[in-house]
């Protein structure tokens, strides 16, 4: 089993809340914030949504 997804279910830090603020106000996409939190783009992108963050839309 990988352990891409080690962390599944794992609460979110504030440590990692900070962080992907961070990330999320210097413009990086979901992908690159995800990678950078060890979290899942999905995970990520929730969070993001819970704590009414834009993350960049990159193509």
């Amino acid at each position: 089993m990988s352990d891409r997804f080690q962390r599944h279910k794992q609460p979110w830090t504030s440590d990692e809340i900070h962080k992907l603020q961070t990330l999320a106000a210097k413009g990086m996409g979901l992908k690159a914030i995800a990678k950078a939190l060890t979290r899942s783009e999905e995970s990520t992108q929730a969070q993001a949504k819970t704590l009414k963050l834009k993350i960049a839309k990159l193509r």
